[in-house]
C-alpha cells in the first residue's frame, strides 16, 4: 500500500495531507494569515497520521509543494520534507505550487490561470489548458489590464488563487472567470505525488531546493 505525506507550505495555508494510493484520507490545515508554519507543520504531521492511524515508518514517500510562493514558508517546508526523507530514507517528490493550484480548478474547455501574489502588482504565474497541462511557463509578471490578453481573446480563462484580488482590479475581459478564496493545499498534492512516484520522478534529497522563481530580498528595519 502507497501512503503519502504531503506538505503544503508556500502561502500562508499551513497543510498537511496523507494519502493512500493517490486519494487524500486526512488533512490538517490552517490559514489564520500568521505564518504559523513552524509551530504548526509538525503537529499538523502527527495528527494527520493519527487520524488515518497510519505508523511513519509505513509511509512510501515524503510530497512537498516546491514553490514558487513564500520564501520563508517553503524553506520551512521543504525543510521538514528533506528530514523526514532522511530519517526514514524514503523518497521526496516536489510538485509545483502552481500545478497543484490549478488542479483545484475543472473546466471543459480554455485555459486556466494559477496565481500567487507577490509584491505591489506583481504575482507568480503560469498558463495551463483544460487538460491540466502547462502550455506556458511559469514567471513573476506585472499584472495589468493587458496581462492574458492573448489567451483571453480565444477561449474562457479560469483565474485561481491569492493573487486574483489584485487582478480583478484591473481586469476587463467578458472570458475571463475568477475564483476567490482559493489556497494553495496539501490535498491537491496527493495525486499529482502519486503519479510522479509510479513512474520514479523523485528529487535528490541532499541538493534539492525550493524553486523560489526571484531572489530573496530582505526587508531593512525601520528601527
Amino acid at each position: 500500500m502507497t501512503y503519502i505525506l504531503s506538505i503544503e507550505t508556500s502561502t500562508t495555508n499551513c497543510s498537511v495531507a496523507l494519502s493512500k494510493e493517490g486519494d487524500t484520507i486526512a488533512l490538517k490545515e490552517d490559514n489564520n494569515h500568521n505564518y504559523s508554519h513552524a509551530e504548526l507543520l509538525h503537529q499538523f504531521i502527527e495528527e494527520v497520521l493519527g487520524d488515518a492511524v497510519i505508523s511513519i515508518n509505513q509511509l512510501s514517500a515524503i510530497a512537498v509543494s516546491k514553490g514558487p510562493g513564500s520564501y520563508t514558508g517553503l524553506r520551512i517546508g521543504v525543510s521538514a520534507a528533506k528530514g523526514l526523507c532522511f530519517a526514514l530514507n524514503i523518497p521526496l517528490i516536489a510538485i509545483s505550487t502552481l500545478e497543484s493550484l490549478a488542479n483545484q480548478v475543472t473546466v471543459d474547455n480554455g485555459y486556466i490561470v494559477p496565481m500567487l501574489d507577490a509584491r505591489r502588482m506583481e504575482a507568480y504565474t503560469a498558463v495551463y489548458n483544460f487538460k491540466h497541462e502547462l502550455v506556458r511557463e511559469i514567471k513573476a509578471e506585472i499584472l495589468s489590464s493587458n496581462s492574458f490578453e492573448d489567451i483571453l481573446l480565444q477561449q474562457p480563462v479560469v483565474f485561481v488563487g491569492n493573487a486574483v484580488n489584485k487582478f480583478s482590479s484591473v481586469i476587463e475581459s467578458n472570458n475571463a472567470t475568477i475564483i476567490y478564496d482559493k489556497l494553495p493545499s496539501a490535498k491537491d498534492l496527493s495525486s499529482l505525488a502519486f503519479e510522479q512516484l509510479k513512474i520514479g520522478k523523485t528529487e535528490d534529497v541532499a541538493y534539492f531546493e525550493p524553486f523560489y522563481l526571484k531572489d530573496f530580498i530582505a526587508l531593512k528595519s525601520k528601527h
